[in-house]
């Protein structure tokens, strides 16, 4: 059984920065690609930033220079670092990552709660 727990989420003001963490446990062999989606109300979940087993990064154009994804391969963990955060970045953050038992599989984190005011 796989789980991921999310946290870190909140409410921030402009300019201001927030740190998500998404720690995985359960029966893991290894752990390659981790990533960040959130969801705004009436909109698409759209991939935010997604970290590879050799640390390759990509990020969505709306955070690039503002958001940095990282993880802890010990801790089984992922994270992200907002930064400079804007009200368009007020959603519900996921974390997704691809878990190998025996086979790869892919799982949700249950999301967290940004809100950035102005």
């Amino acid at each position: 059984q796989v789980q991921l727990v999310e946290s870190g989420g909140g409410l921030v003001q402009a300019g201001g920065s927030l740190r998500l963490s998404c720690a995985v446990s359960g029966s893991i062999v290894s752990i390659s690609t981790m990533a960040w989606f959130r969801q705004a109300p009436g909109k698409q979940r759209e991939l935010v930033a997604s970290i590879t087993s050799s640390s390759i990064t990509n990020y969505a154009d709306s955070v690039k220079g503002r958001f940095t994804i990282s993880r802890d391969n010990a801790k089984n963990t992922v994270y992200l670092q907002m930064n400079s955060l804007k009200p368009e970045d007020t959603a519900v953050y996921y974390c997704n990552v691809w878990v190998v038992t025996t086979l790869p599989r892919n799982y949700w984190g249950q999301g967290t709660q940004v809100t950035v005011s102005s």
